[in-house]
């Protein structure tokens, strides 16, 4: 057993100079990965800071028109939000994919972002791997990697990150809003997650001494055109082989703006806007929709037991805007 100590801070204050004050340590909310983390022996944190009690739990519009989702407010609460539900149905519609409505009701929204890989041999100690330990080499590249990626991958790292969540944040260019010792920033949400390059145990670009405190949805949230598809191998509670976040907008028969980003095939979520700029000016054909699809998969590279997600993703592209464009709200 690896002993921690356990505090609880009152204010964002208070939490920073906690975490700051203590090498090593983490903060904890709903603690549905940090506690899975440390169940299998992949965590150690030597203090556990507790920020249920931080004032980050309200939804609310913002200046310029788009809606704050506090870090501390729920999956639960977000999905059905009525002015998500309304303005983002694709915020929606893909946290209601992810997980159990139990851990919904748990996991906060912050903490969605910071969720680490599922990948089988991060959680099991006793195989090697550069993202639980770096240097170990990566038992996944040469082992079962059916469920692993097909884009963005290192010779270091074949991991994809989990979320559902974040693939709808992606897709509709959210901002992640941090505090730190330096004072707030924003950061953009292409920029928030990395790839493994030859450092693949460094998930994102939040220092160790900051809190995630909002996430800010622009004022435009596709509305009217949107789609989540996710493929799995149960209906529920399992992370994608490949999902997909569509929003499109038309005007007078045309696409005016296309937006896809797909999870379960990289280790964060995959935008390519250079594919999605050939659908812009065009009519939403099965045809059009076939050439962007295979754009987006330009370059994969599957190993023995994932080849079959690079052609699986161009299906679910595909499909994903074809629900997007015959189902609109």
């Amino acid at each position: 057993m690896n002993p921690f100590t356990f505090a609880s801070a009152s204010d964002v204050g208070e939490a920073l100079r906690d975490i700051a004050g203590h090498r090593g340590a983490r903060f904890i909310a709903g603690g549905t990965n940090i506690l899975d983390l440390m169940k299998e022996n992949v965590a150690r944190p030597p203090r556990l800071i507790d920020i249920t009690r931080l004032p980050l739990k309200s939804i609310e519009p913002t200046a310029d028109g788009g809606l704050r989702l506090g870090a501390l407010a729920t999956n639960a609460q977000t999905a059905y939000h009525d002015e998500v539900r309304r303005r983002y149905p694709l915020v929606s519609k893909a946290i209601l994919a992810g997980a159990s409505a139990q851990i919904r009701n748990m996991a906060t929204n912050g903490g969605n972002l910071l969720q680490r890989t599922r990948c089988w041999y991060f959680y099991d100690t006793a195989v090697p791997c550069n993202k639980r330990e770096p240097g170990s080499g990566c038992g996944a590249i040469g082992g079962i990697n059916r469920i692993h990626a097909v884009l963005g991958h290192s010779e270091q790292c074949i991991a994809v990150h989990p979320s559902d969540f974040c693939v709808a944040l992606a897709a509709l260019e959210a901002v992640v809003r941090v505090s730190g010792p330096a004072g707030e920033r924003a950061i953009a949400f292409s920029e928030f997650h990395r790839l493994p390059g030859d450092t693949p145990h460094i998930d994102n670009v939040l220092a160790p001494d900051e809190l995630i405190t909002a996430i800010d949805l622009p004022p435009r949230g596709f509305a009217e055109h949107c789609a989540y598809l996710k493929i799995r191998d149960r209906v529920s509670f399992a992370f994608a082989l490949v999902s997909v976040a569509a929003a499109l907008e038309i005007d007078g028969g045309a696409i005016r703006e296309a937006r896809i980003a797909l999870g379960g095939v990289a280790h964060k979520p995959w935008r390519v806007r250079e594919a999605e700029a050939l659908l812009v000016g065009r009519p939403p054909t099965e045809e059009n929709f076939r050439c962007v699809a295979d754009a987006y998969l330009d370059g994969a590279h599957g190993y023995p037991h994932n080849a079959f997600k690079i052609e699986l993703a161009k299906r679910a592209i595909r499909r994903a805007l074809g629900e997007a464009l015959h189902e609109p709200r």
